[in-house]
């Protein structure tokens, strides 16, 4: 579900303004909308590593627990950047998730 979190926050900035100014509740809303007694679904579920994760906008940890690159990217430029700045951003998340080596996609 880590890459269904990572869209759901990115494709609207009212998500991102929400998620940034406050992670945890946003994910608890998040993963409220899982199944229950009326819903047959149980797509809003997160491992403890990666709810912690999400809670601290840490990229690093998401890409090396398997999210997916590109959405990742997408991600960390909606969350980050205008704060910092865009050179900056990709120089320090290429450096991050470099030292997790190239993700594979068999399965």
């Amino acid at each position: 579900m880590i890459n269904k979190f990572m869209r759901s926050v990115e494709m609207s900035n009212d998500a991102v303004a929400d998620y940034v100014a406050d992670s945890a509740a946003f994910v608890d809303r998040w993963l409220s909308q899982s199944a229950g007694p009326d819903r047959v679904s149980d797509d809003h579920v997160l491992t403890d590593d990666e709810r912690a994760a999400f809670e601290r906008m840490d990229y690093e940890a998401l890409y090396a627990l398997g999210a997916h690159p590109y959405l990742l990217w997408h991600w960390v430029e909606a969350i980050f950047v205008p704060r910092v700045p865009w050179p900056e951003m990709n120089r320090q998340y290429k450096e991050k998730v470099a030292r997790h080596g190239y993700p594979s996609y068999i399965s």
